[in-house]
């Protein structure tokens, strides 16, 4: 509710903002504060408690966008020497819009040819970019993963 309220106050610019990894850290002192408002009347302790949360957590994601625009920088060179084709940049794009996804939703998202696309997707997993979380089965494509990015926005590795 949080990032809803400061969205519709226009503190930000969309409802992405979370404190919730900050709050699940300091769980303790979280109820703790909370309850000292019933308990105590201190609305200032839980106030202090809550700005700095807020300060803590936009550092941390003032640091981790800055690691993703670092891994943007570093994927543009590498896919455009791994890959050599015209799409590298479209492709980047694309895997840093959705990190996840499905070869035929890439396709389509791309606008791709699938003869060009599957390929050049084969070349960036073998090099180490993407990884299968599910192979292609028949009718089912494969679903790719960006591990780079993902364990940026996650913050620990989870691929």
């Amino acid at each position: 509710m949080i990032p809803l309220f400061l969205f519709r106050k226009k503190v930000l610019s969309s409802p992405m903002f979370h404190l919730s990894a900050y709050l699940e850290e300091n769980r303790e002192e979280y109820y703790s504060r909370f309850n000292s408002i019933s308990a105590k009347d201190d609305w200032n302790g839980w106030i202090e408690f809550f700005l700095k949360a807020v300060a803590i957590q936009s550092n941390r994601n003032s640091d981790k966008t800055k690691e993703i625009m670092n891994l943007y920088e570093e994927m543009k060179s590498k896919i455009v020497e791994t890959i050599h084709s015209q799409y590298s940049i479209h492709m980047l794009d694309a895997l840093f819009d959705r990190p996840i996804f499905q070869t035929s939703d890439f396709i389509q998202r791309t606008s791709i040819p699938k003869q060009t696309a599957i390929p050049l997707l084969r070349q960036l997993r073998d090099a180490g970019y993407l990884k299968a979380l599910r192979e292609s089965s028949g009718r089912k494509p494969a679903i790719l993963a960006f591990p780079a990015l993902l364990n940026i926005a996650e913050g620990k590795k989870i691929l």
